[in-house]
C-alpha cells in the first residue's frame, strides 16, 4: 500500500487502514481509487481531485476540502461530520450525480446552495445539515434521520423521502412537486400550515 504525496496522480490505488488525521495534502489526484477504514479527520484537502473514487468506513469528519473536485464518489458507512461541502469545487455546468452516500454520519454539514441533482442518501443520519437553496431534485434521500435539517427554497422535486423522518420541510417554501413520501411520514409536511390534524 503506497503512502501518500502531494502532488501526485494515484490511479487504481486501493488505501487500507491510513492513518491521515489532520494530515495536509495539495494539488494530489485519486481516480478510481478505494480507501477502506481510513482516517482522515480533520484533515486539509487543497486543490485535489477525486474521480470515481470509494471511501468504506472511513472517518472524515471535519475535513476541509479548499477546491477539492468530487466527482462521482461513493461513501460506504462513513463517518462525516461537520463538512462544509461548499467549500469544495463544484463545476458550473455539471449536472450529474456527484455523491452518493449509504449508511453514512453527515451530522452537522453544510450544503447550501450546491447542485446535487440525483445525488442519493441511504440509511443516513442526517441532524442539522443545512440544505437551504440546494438543488436535490430526482435524488434519492431514504430510510434517513433529518433531524433539525433545514430545508428553505430547496429544490425537491421528484426527490424519493420513502422511509426517511423527523424532517420539517415547509411546503410553502420549497419547491415539492412529485417528491415521494411515506404516507405516515407525509403528515409532517401539514405542520407548516398551522393547521390541526383529528383522528
Amino acid at each position: 500500500m503506497p503512502d501518500l504525496i502531494e502532488s501526485k496522480e494515484y490511479f487504481e490505488e486501493s488505501f487500507k487502514k491510513l492513518e491521515m488525521g489532520e494530515s495536509r495534502l495539495v494539488e494530489t489526484v485519486f481516480e478510481k481509487c478505494e480507501f477502506i477504514q481510513c482516517d482522515f479527520s480533520s484533515a486539509s484537502f487543497t486543490s485535489c481531485k477525486f474521480i470515481d473514487c470509494l471511501f468504506d468506513r472511513c472517518n472524515l469528519s471535519l475535513v476541509a476540502l479548499a477546491n477539492t473536485r468530487l466527482s462521482n464518489i461513493e461513501f460506504l458507512g462513513c463517518k462525516l461530520v461537520g463538512i462544509d461541502w461548499t467549500k469544495a469545487y463544484w463545476p458550473r455546468f455539471d449536472f450529474y450525480s456527484q455523491l452518493n452516500f449509504k449508511d453514512c454520519i453527515l451530522s452537522g454539514g453544510s450544503f447550501f446552495a450546491l447542485k446535487l441533482h440525483e445525488s442519493t442518501f441511504e440509511d443516513c443520519r442526517l441532524h442539522d445539515v443545512d440544505f437551504r437553496n440546494t438543488e436535490l431534485n430526482k435524488s434519492v434521500i431514504t430510510g434517513s434521520d433529518l433531524s433539525n435539517s433545514l430545508f428553505m427554497q430547496t429544490n425537491l422535486e421528484s426527490v424519493d423521502f420513502t422511509d426517511s423522518y423527523s424532517f420539517n420541510i415547509d411546503i410553502r417554501q420549497n419547491k415539492l412537486s412529485k417528491a415521494k413520501f411515506s404516507q405516515l411520514e407525509a403528515l409532517a409536511l401539514l405542520r407548516s400550515l398551522d393547521i390541526l390534524l383529528v383522528d
